[in-house]
């Protein structure tokens, strides 16, 4: 059997063999993470945007029906326009591509391929590669390949004007060069679709360059404790698992030179966290009152907001625990969900809740990234927003250096830790917001005019529970340091 190629299933190949297969013969096993879910919305945005700046352009329609795409394409084709062509549908060999624009002018045909990223990377010029070898196969000599990439200095002026928003970069030379890999690529998935499942370890090709759909089902039989999880491991990991070490609990002692490394090791074989007490000390140290701070963020590829720029982590939400020396615990939040700008009202909030004392506890840089951010975006509020920068309090970094959890897994998120410290707490109870992408999702739907207004007051209470959740989990981490 002589199965039919699609560019995103070589891609696939690229990364590896089996996802491939898996995608071939038991795609129902694939789990969409929502890191891929965020990228292909970024990149359908960027698409909108580089069609409507090649106006006149003509869409090749039939998503479903292959032939009838590939049938359009040759009648518009044979009609020698000159109009841009988008989703322009090819096959040779049986390898079918859609081109996202194709100039077809006869005297200097040219591709380009839209992408949402920054750069150009390896993949993009498989990418171009694969669609150069079907097209040209199929009587295009194409004199110019380009990859159109977000411009992240690019600021929106408003308008729905978006000149300049994408460069356009000349990758012909790059592409050329691998130009003749392709029918290889093609001849071998070709044979590993039509043998048994590759027996493939897990590695590096699970997240790069992408998440890989099938991470869970691969890791069925995987032991509880792998060496993967070591923080940061990448050569040791490979060299144990080259030793025929795969579990934590089977590394030798003295094996690891790095101490987190031998931390992760130790606290893993003992079964029991460890908690060094001057966690605690420097907890203690902090006076009162104590503000627990986390943020929720959008981020848009296209800018829709004046003034902003590609990527952009704008923020939306924030939620604050304050702890008084009396033991007394209040709460104060704050959700724009108007659609409108929101940095400026949620820095000047921020304000009102804040004042001018006391730490300001955090968890990762996050949030002091995002309060350089808006002291850029806001001149005339960078003298209040560098007053609260001063005030952090990071808990990642003695979270860190002084406890370690075995359940934690080689993470440090708070998502990991808190099940540790707190038990009673849990993120699971949530439907629709568990994670902070989930949580740019629930916003972009919430402000849309056109949503109901019970589906988006349900959106609101989940958002507003899940940032709670995330300063009472810092709160509740700080207790546990001291006691």
């Amino acid at each position: 059997m002589s199965y039919r190629l699609s560019k995103s299933k070589i891609l696939s190949g690229r990364q590896c063999v089996k996802r491939l297969y898996l995608e071939v013969h038991q795609p129902q096993l694939a789990e969409i993470s929502p890191s891929t879910q965020q990228v292909e919305w970024w990149g359908d945005e960027v698409l909108k945007v580089a069609r409507a700046l090649n106006q006149g352009g003509i869409l090749i329609g039939h998503d479903h029906d292959l032939n009838q795409a590939l049938a359009q394409t040759s009648s518009l084709l044979e009609k020698s326009i000159s109009n841009p062509l988008f989703e322009a549908a090819f096959e040779n060999e049986g390898v079918l591509v859609r081109s996202d624009v194709l100039f077809p002018d006869p005297r200097e045909p040219r591709l380009v391929e839209v992408k949402a990223a920054t750069s150009v990377e390896d993949y993009h010029l498989e990418d171009c590669a694969v669609q150069a070898w079907v097209i040209e196969n199929r009587g295009i000599p194409l004199t110019r390949i380009e990859l159109a990439r977000v411009d992240t200095s690019f600021i929106y002026k408003g308008g729905q004007n978006y000149q300049g928003l994408l460069v356009h970069e000349d990758v012909t030379p790059a592409v050329r060069q691998i130009y003749s890999e392709v029918p290889k690529w093609v001849k071998e998935f070709r044979q590993v679709l039509e043998g048994p499942m590759p027996n493939i370890e897990m590695g590096r090709q699970c997240s790069k360059p992408f998440d890989c759909p099938f991470m869970c089902h691969c890791s069925i039989g995987q032991p509880e404790y792998p060496v993967s999880i070591l923080p940061y491991g990448g050569k040791v990991v490979g060299e144990l698992l080259s030793e025929g070490i795969s579990d934590i609990r089977d590394i030798p002692v003295g094996r690891l030179a790095n101490p987190t490394h031998e931390r992760v090791r130790r606290v893993t074989v003992a079964g029991e966290f460890e908690l060094d007490p001057q966690a605690g000390e420097i907890v203690r140290n902090l006076p009162f009152p104590r503000y627990y701070l986390d943020f929720e963020t959008i981020q848009f590829a296209v800018p829709v907001w004046v003034g902003t720029s590609p990527y952009q982590q704008l923020p939306f939400q924030w939620s604050c625990h304050i702890e008084e020396s009396s033991g007394a615990l209040r709460h104060e939040e704050f959700l724009d969900t108007s659609g409108e700008p929101p940095m400026r009202s949620f820095a000047e909030s921020l304000f009102a809740t804040l004042g001018n004392n006391g730490p300001i506890l955090h968890y990762h840089h996050f949030e002091k990234t995002i309060l350089k951010l808006l002291s850029k975006l806001l001149p005339g509020l960078s003298g209040q927003l560098d007053g609260l920068i001063a005030r952090l309090v990071d808990l990642l970094p003695i979270a860190r250096n002084h406890y370690y959890h075995p359940e934690m897994k080689g993470s440090w998120s708070i998502k990991a830790v808190l099940p540790c410290v707190a038990p009673d707490l849990s993120y699971s109870s949530f439907e629709e917001v568990m994670d902070g992408q989930a949580a740019q999702r629930a916003y972009l739907e919430l402000i849309k005019p056109e949503s109901p207004e019970d589906r988006r007051k349900k959106l609101e209470e989940e958002l507003r529970s899940y940032c709670q959740l995330d300063t009472l989990a810092m709160v509740r981490l700080a207790h546990h340091f001291q006691q």
